[in-house]
């Protein structure tokens, strides 16, 4: 990979080189090649593809140091940082405005997204037999920990489960992802998304961390003893709304990330600044919120609340409840394995 190769039973970061800054600077996309002692599969993991989102830098960070990955069967190829250009600017995208994640499969004589697009999918993707890209939401806004697959791959459902995440979506490729690229190229993907651009959230890291070391355990890459498995199955749904603000104003909500909602629930009022009306932001159809915005000034239709269509019964929120006390109690891993 990228000139050098990697004897088994070894680890290297390899550089693999994109382009130069305008100011001769080069900018490389670098991957932590993990080669086992052992035969076996071969897993990528991605993160930042959105250089905003950065809670994925820190899963790789830390599963990289995990102790499960001694003994380890089979090749993890680890690139914390995809789109270093807006990791770098603290931006989602590209200096040329375009988002990475809708420029696969790209091309070598192409525009910087799409050169790069083509450098991770034949460097990368090409090379793995499963891949895991972590994402988290846009900046200003929140994602309860979730995975995102095929609607039409049902082979990929026992890895998702296996990742562990409170809900998994089951959605529609879009044109130009990585995991259109990843489908076309005959490499499962699992998307995992969690938390907020520009911001580090300890459970959807947590979260990321032990899905990546279940699916590792789940290909047969590692014996993953002191991954814990989920006390309860994630929650599924095929189809998600959003609620927008009916007005613009202040928004005050009623309702977070992984709480139930039931048709017809108030989930937040939006305000004048004077106090004198209020517009009620009521939900459509029971479900679960996966996603909301942070900021109370909104636009009138500016999305607010991410809901996933699932049936309300008297056990979910128990459910939910234990979820989220599981997530919060995996143990961290000690100073001395993560610094």
């Amino acid at each position: 990979m990228g000139g050098k190769t990697v004897p088994a039973g070894t680890r290297q970061i390899v550089d693999i080189p994109i382009s130069l800054l305008s100011n001769h600077t080069p900018v490389n996309l670098t991957v932590n090649v993990v080669h086992g002692k052992r035969p076996g599969p071969v897993l990528f993991v991605s993160g930042a593809v959105h250089g905003d989102e950065i809670v994925g830098v820190e899963v790789i960070r830390r599963v990289l140091k995990s102790p499960a990955l001694r003994g380890m069967h089979g090749t993890l190829l680890a690139v914390p940082v995809v789109n270093a250009f807006g990791f770098l600017n603290h931006t989602r995208y590209l200096p040329d405005r375009r988002d990475l994640n809708r420029c696969f499969p790209g091309h070598s004589a192409g525009s910087l997204a799409a050169q790069l697009a083509h450098l991770f999918l034949t460097e990368i993707v090409e090379k793995s037999d499963f891949g895991i890209d972590l994402h988290s939401a846009a900046v200003n806004r929140v994602n309860l920990p979730q995975i995102r697959v095929n609607d039409d791959d049902h082979d990929i459902m026992e890895y998702a489960e296996a990742f562990g995440a409170p809900i998994i979506l089951t959605s529609p490729l879009r044109e130009g992802s990585l995991r259109q690229a990843g489908k076309e190229a005959e490499v499962p993907i699992l998307l995992y998304e969690a938390g907020e651009g520009l911001r580090f959230d300890e459970m959807s890291i947590r979260a990321g961390v032990s899905g990546v070391l279940r699916v590792m355990r789940k290909l047969g890459m590692t014996s993953g003893r002191s991954i814990r498995d989920p006390k309860v199955p994630p929650f599924k749904s095929s189809s998600s709304h959003w609620l927008r603000a009916p007005v613009g104003g202040i928004l005050r909500t009623f309702k977070i990330a992984g709480e139930f909602v039931n048709e017809g629930d108030v989930v937040a009022a939006v305000s004048d600044p004077f106090g004198l009306r209020d517009a009620e932001v009521v939900a459509k159809h029971a479900g679960l919120i996966i996603g909301r915005t942070n900021l109370p000034i909104v636009n009138q239709g500016d999305a607010l609340f991410h809901v996933a269509a699932i049936k309300r019964s008297s056990e979910l929120q128990e459910r939910m409840d234990a979820i989220e006390t599981h997530l919060q109690s995996d143990p961290l891993l000690d100073e001395d394995e993560i610094i």
